[in-house]
Order: structure tokens, then sequence, then C-alpha cells
């Protein structure tokens, strides 16, 4: 069993031809309505993946709240864990994607703002039971470090997505087994500008220091990741496809290359099934929409 604990959002999309600059009014096409957060995209993922999973969030109680339990719930998630409140609207994002599949979004935070060390107290057997627990900064830090303190006590594979980015102290980053930022979120927090796979060693063996040794994946888009551990340190690439959407793709990744330590194997071999998941779920719309199954990535690989 993975854990997720995080976010909830419904996605509110819509395609431009290109992102907008402040004061900008750019015409679009093609809105549609799509399950998102971070939290939820990594459970999607997890689940997809054929490992057991369970969420632990809060959601509003309305229909946005309902249409993402149930979608979860159709993926083979457990959603016991997760809180729905009257206090607050469910949590929205709004999403820009131009025509190069690149994309603005802007969250409201909604229940996603209410979740507390006491939700994560009463959910504290659960994840104490599982093998990992992944989570994300779509949530309030004293949840989020509440719940790493609690997996540690079951010896939990802990999971850190520091998404999005914010200043977060060395007590904090030492309850982490991994760490998995993008590029913009390994430089904020290590200090340095990624361009460049060499940036994003770079910054990795700082967050490697600071965090008193986690384990580093260092996503880079396209070009793949950077893994900085005990076990394998190096440059995994990406598979070049052509992107149509990249909302959601260094979630599904999180939940693939999770999946894949969970399961015993290595972090380059994981790193490698992750990044081609994540480079299936760039060519299609969507956020979890976007997620593929792991029957798909297995034929995928493959070919390659």
């Amino acid at each position: 069993m993975i854990t997720i604990v995080g976010s909830l959002n419904m996605d509110l999309l819509v395609d431009a031809p290109h992102l907008p600059q402040p004061g900008e009014t750019v015409h679009g096409r093609n809105f549609r309505r799509s399950p998102g957060g971070k939290g939820a995209n990594q459970a999607c993922a997890v689940a997809r993946m054929d490992m057991p999973c369970a969420m632990l969030g809060a959601v509003g109680d309305d229909a946005f709240g309902e249409a993402l339990l149930s979608g979860l719930r159709e993926d083979g998630v457990d959603v016991t864990a997760v809180r729905r409140t009257s206090e607050t609207s469910t949590g929205v994002a709004m999403i820009t994607v131009d025509a190069f599949g690149q994309n603005h979004i802007v969250v409201a935070a909604g229940a996603n703002a209410l979740v507390s060390p006491q939700d994560i107290e009463r959910h504290a057997s659960l994840l104490r039971a599982s093998k990992a627990v992944i989570v994300q900064l779509e949530i309030p830090l004293a949840a989020v470090e509440a719940a790493l303190r609690q997996a540690k006590q079951g010896r939990a594979l802990t999971v850190l997505n520091p998404a999005p980015c914010a200043e977060l102290n060395d007590e904090l980053l030492r309850l982490c087994d991994w760490i998995i930022p993008n590029e913009i979120e390994a430089g904020q927090l290590a200090g340095v500008t990624v361009r460049s796979v060499d940036d994003a060693a770079l910054a990795a063996r700082r967050l490697r220091e600071s965090s008193g040794g986690a384990r580093l994946a260092v996503t880079l888009g396209a070009a793949g990741v950077w893994i900085e551990a005990a076990e394998f340190f190096g440059h995994v690439p990406g598979f070049a496809v052509r992107a149509v959407d990249t909302v959601a793709a260094g979630d599904t990744f999180i939940g693939a290359f999770v999946t894949r330590l969970v399961e015993g194997a290595d972090p380059r071999d994981a790193a490698r099934f992750a990044c081609a998941a994540a480079a299936i779920s760039v060519t299609r719309p969507g956020a979890q929409a976007s997620v593929p199954r792991r029957s798909e990535v297995d034929a995928w690989l493959r070919e390659r």
C-alpha cells in the first residue's frame, strides 16, 4: 500500500495559442473540466501502476468534491481518509495550456488548506501501515510534517515532492527518504539556477547534504531525471515525444517511480520506467485523464 497525503483539485482548463503576458487578453478555446491536484494525480498514477493506494486529504461538500472522489474510486484508490467539509469549497486550479503544451496554473486551495495535523493523527494507523507515504506542498506544512513523522514511525518510505516550492527547514527535509523536485524547485531549494544536467547534479548534492542524506530525483522534463542516491547517481534520459499537455507529467513520474521502488527496483530502473510513464502522459490532454496504465508503460518500453 502507498498512501498519498495531499491536495485534490478540480482543474478548469482552456487552450490558448500562447500564454498571456500581464494585462494581455488571449482568445482561448476548448474549455474542459478535469480531476486534478498534485496529491490526487499521484494517487491516480500509483493506482494505475497496479499498486494498492490510499488518499488522505480534504474536499468540499460540493459537486466538484464528489466528482473527484468518484474518479479516484473508479481507479481503485481508497478515499476513506479524505474528509468532506462544508466550511469551504473544493480546491480549484485554473490552467492555461499553450500550443506547445506548456502551462500557467493558478490554484485556489479551498478545502486543501484545512488539512491539519489532527487529520493526520486520525489516520496514523494507515500511514504507519503503508509501504511508502508521498506528500507535496499544496496542503499546510504542519500537516506535511505530521504525515512524514507518522510514516517514519511506521518505517514507511517517505517521499517529498516540494511543489509548489516553499521555504523548508532542514528538520523537515531530514524526515524524507526521497525528495523529488523539478528543476525549478531544486534550484530554489538549493540556491542555484538549474539549466542543465550538471546544474541538477549540483542542486541534488546540496540538497542531499542539507537533508542529512535523503536521496534525490531532480526531474528535468523532456531531458529526464538526475538521480542522487547511494545505489546510483547519474542522469537517466527522458524519451522524445510530441508534447500536447505537460499538466501532471511530474505527478505521473512520481507515482510510477515510487511504485517501482516499493516493488524493489533499483533507482535507475525505477527512473527509466517513470520517465516512460511521464512521456506517455504528455502526449494526452488533462491531468488524471493523461495518466497511463501499467500495461501501457510496459508495452511502450518493450518497443524501445
